[in-house]
């Protein structure tokens, strides 16, 4: 009986521990999800604002998704669009790829990580690694 249960248990752990190669990042992936956005829009704030301010909120959310583009390139590199100050800004950073499917993303400035939650042919789906609670996954598409 238990001679049956150990490859069962077996496959189980293998189908859990994904490790994801760099090359499969290689390409452009547009940002289409974020949760926090549904965090924002459940807010009491989102939804006491009247319909201007909602409108408002809604042209900047649609905004930093579709200026929010990942180009990993081949070798260790970054090339991304950000939403600072209101201008959408070309930066780089070097990447790297842990065995647990960590990366972490290093500019000249900062260090952050985020967990590869999931990763096929035509999606991304990171989940930050940050003390901010709440942040959410991200969900990106490939575009090229």
């Amino acid at each position: 009986m238990y001679y049956t249960i150990i490859p069962s248990l077996l496959l189980a752990f293998l189908l859990q521990t994904t490790e994801y190669k760099f090359e499969q990042l290689i390409g452009t992936w547009q940002l289409v999800h974020f949760d926090a956005i549904d965090h924002l829009r459940k807010s009491p704030e989102y939804q006491n604002a009247n319909s201007t301010m909602r409108e408002g909120i809604e042209y900047k959310i649609q905004n930093r998704l579709e200026n929010t583009v990942y180009m990993f390139v081949e070798g260790d590199s970054l090339k991304y669009t950000d939403y600072v100050n209101h201008e959408v800004i070309q930066l780089k950073a070097k990447i790297g790829l842990s065995s647990d499917d960590i990366l972490t993303f290093t500019t000249a400035t900062e260090s952050r990580q985020a967990k590869i939650v999931a990763l096929d042919s035509i999606r991304l789906v990171l989940e930050p690694i940050s003390n901010k609670a709440g942040s959410g996954k991200l969900i990106f598409e490939r575009v090229k």
